[in-house]
């Protein structure tokens, strides 16, 4: 009866600390979103659907460099210092081989910007721009949302985070009074993840103790050829995320781009109120592998999102009236409605991706199933611009046709190795 009890004990301190973590990562969520959510409607009413739009390319061709500088370590780190975080030694190495590998990657992504923006037109005209959207990787590159994750201390990042977002939000509303202002909303977006950077590293050294020392090249080889196959996953999921405004800015135009992404920012929003659950489950079961907790989770969260995609879809028009007070037309309310029906796909192939199958010790199939999927919206977007046939709603379903190949691939692989069966 005593290791009976001591067991029940255990048990309930894994999951008071997943709740715990679950709790800091809605939080975290709220500011990652919702913030942005109440700037949204001030910035397309100040600075036009088209000046909106020209920012938002530039969000989505600067986040390819976010993904090189991150390389998956958002992924493989977490994991590395979930599974190792008893040890100090290990943890010290894991730290600081992760910060000189992105250091080096920022510097490689600064020249490649550089390459790009002096050789095109299109980019040297807004050169400014960009340079300022890339304070943005800058700032993500030393946001450790990982060692926190990893630690599963997310209650400290969920406080930087807000706070930050908090001066953000503020900051949009009092320098951004005309279309001319729209060259300052990478700028504040940027210098809110890096006052974030820096007050993490300053907690992760005060109340972590954690120190930096330089580590061998053959340490550093190694931790970034294991985080490979999560960068090559990343790279995978923005050919099918960040690549459509991408695409949508080089053949159509900036007001097509705005109505896009206006759309895709409440979709995000949405899907986005699930990465909390992802996040806290990724560590907790690639350490305790608590199937049935997870079967339990996955149930709840997907039937509850079928209910508010439902609602949605009938309230939808009502929200686009509340939050835009000029006229933005019926094009991104039509592109929002097409993207709910993504919601009902993405959220289950979410949970069965890295908090299922890669913590399950079958990265493969996680990442293989977005590299498969990538490769088919690759081929269905050249399609496109070959048949002329690129607007902001055949992007939209080509996204969802991709989203229902992703889900697929992982129920075959799950269903092959019997997982789901085991307690």
């Amino acid at each position: 009866s005593h290791y009976f009890g001591n067991r029940n004990i255990f048990k309930k301190k894994e999951h008071k600390v997943l709740f715990e973590n679950f709790s800091s990562l809605s939080l975290l969520q709220i500011a990652n979103y919702i913030l942005p959510l109440i700037v949204l409607p001030y910035l397309i009413r100040v600075l036009g659907v088209e000046k909106y739009g020209l920012v938002m390319f530039a969000q989505a061709f600067i986040m390819f460099f976010n993904i090189f500088v991150d390389y998956g370590f958002n992924l493989s780190a977490t994991r590395e210092i979930s599974i190792h975080r008893d040890n100090k030694e290990k943890i010290t190495e894991i730290f600081s081989s992760v910060i000189i590998i992105k250091l080096t990657l920022i510097i490689v992504s600064f020249i490649l910007l550089s390459i790009v923006v002096f050789s095109f037109e299109k980019f040297l005209s807004d050169w400014k721009l960009y340079y300022l959207t890339f304070l943005w990787v800058i700032g993500q590159a030393f946001f450790p949302i990982w060692y926190f994750q990893g630690m599963e201390q997310m209650k400290y990042i969920t406080i930087i985070n807000i706070t930050s977002k908090l001066i953000f939000t503020i900051l949009i509303f009092v320098v951004i009074q005309s279309q001319d202002d729209y060259i300052y909303v990478p700028f504040l977006n940027g210098l809110g993840f890096m006052l974030g950077g820096i007050i993490s590293f300053w907690i992760i050294h005060k109340n972590f103790n954690q120190k930096f020392k330089p580590c061998s090249y053959n340490v550093l080889k190694q931790y970034f050829v294991d985080s490979s196959q999560f960068f090559l996953s990343r790279v995978s999921v923005s050919i099918y995320t960040s690549s459509n405004v991408f695409v949508l800015g080089l053949f159509t135009n900036n007001i097509m781009v705005g109505y896009y992404s206006i759309a895709e920012k409440l979709y995000q929003a949405l899907q986005h109120i699930y990465h909390p659950i992802v996040q806290a489950l990724y560590p907790h079961v690639a350490k305790q592998r608590n199937i049935k907790l997870f079967k339990k989770i996955f149930s709840v969260v997907t039937i509850l999102n079928i209910l508010g995609v439902i609602l949605l879809f009938f309230i939808g028009e009502y929200i686009f009236n509340i939050l835009f007070t000029t006229s933005i037309g019926g094009e991104s309310l039509r592109v929002f409605h097409i993207l709910l029906l993504v919601s009902l796909i993405i959220v289950p192939s979410m949970l069965l991706g890295y908090p299922f199958l890669a913590a399950l010790g079958f990265p493969k199939y996680a990442n293989m199933s977005v590299i498969i999927g990538s490769v088919f919206h690759l081929i269905g977007l050249s399609v496109l611009v070959i048949l002329d046939y690129i607007t902001i709603y055949s992007v939209a379903f080509l996204v969802l046709a991709t989203e229902i190949l992703v889900l697929s691939s992982r129920v075959y692989w799950i269903r092959s190795n019997k997982l789901w069966v085991k307690q």
